[in-house]
C-alpha cells in the first residue's frame, strides 16, 4: 500500500481531530489558518486515502464497573495459526484487542474486567483453547498515550 503525503497543516489537522473528533471544520480551520472548506477537503483527502480509518469515542470504563485492564501474553502451540489465535481470543467479551507477534510470544491479549475474580474467569477461559501453552499476565497500574 502506498504512503499517503501528508503535510503540516494534515498533521496539524490530525492532532485536533485526535483531541476531539466532534471539532467542527470552522473551528480546525480557525486553529491551523486555513478556510472551512480547504479544511474540509483535507480531511475527505484524508479518509478516501486511508489516513483518517475511523471517528471514536474514548470512555472511562471505570465509572462502567470495568477498572481492570490487564494484558496476558499466550503461546499457542506449533500449529496454530494466526487466523486461529485471534478467533480463539476475540470470542471472549472482555478481550480489547488481540496483538498476534512474531518471536517468543504468539500474541499479547488485552482485556478489561470488573475485579481479579473476574480476570481470573477470562484467563482460564483463553487457557482451555485446547492450543495454548502458557500465559503470563499483566496488570495495568496506570496509563499514558501519545496524541
Amino acid at each position: 500500500m502506498p504512503e499517503t503525503e501528508v503535510d503540516d497543516l494534515d498533521h496539524a489537522i490530525l492532532r485536533l481531530l485526535h483531541e476531539d473528533a466532534r471539532r467542527t471544520y470552522a473551528d480546525m480551520a480557525e486553529r491551523v489558518g486555513l478556510s472551512t472548506a480547504a479544511t474540509k477537503r483535507r480531511v475527505d483527502r484524508m479518509r478516501e486515502s486511508g489516513v483518517i480509518t475511523g471517528f471514536t469515542v474514548q470512555v472511562d470504563h471505570a465509572r462502567l464497573g470495568w477498572p481492570v485492564e490487564a494484558f496476558s501474553e499466550i503461546r499457542y502451540a506449533g500449529t496454530a495459526s494466526v487466523s486461529e489465535i485471534v478467533d480463539s481470543a476475540s470470542r471472549q467479551p472482555e478481550v480489547q484487542a488481540v496483538y498476534t507477534l512474531a518471536g517468543d510470544l504468539d500474541a499479547l491479549v488485552q482485556v478489561r474486567v470488573r475485579d481479579l475474580a473476574h480476570l481470573q474467569e477470562v484467563i482460564d477461559r483463553l487457557r482451555r483453547n485446547g492450543t495454548v501453552t502458557g500465559t503470563r499476565t499483566l496488570m495495568v497500574l496506570g496509563r499514558w498515550t501519545r496524541t
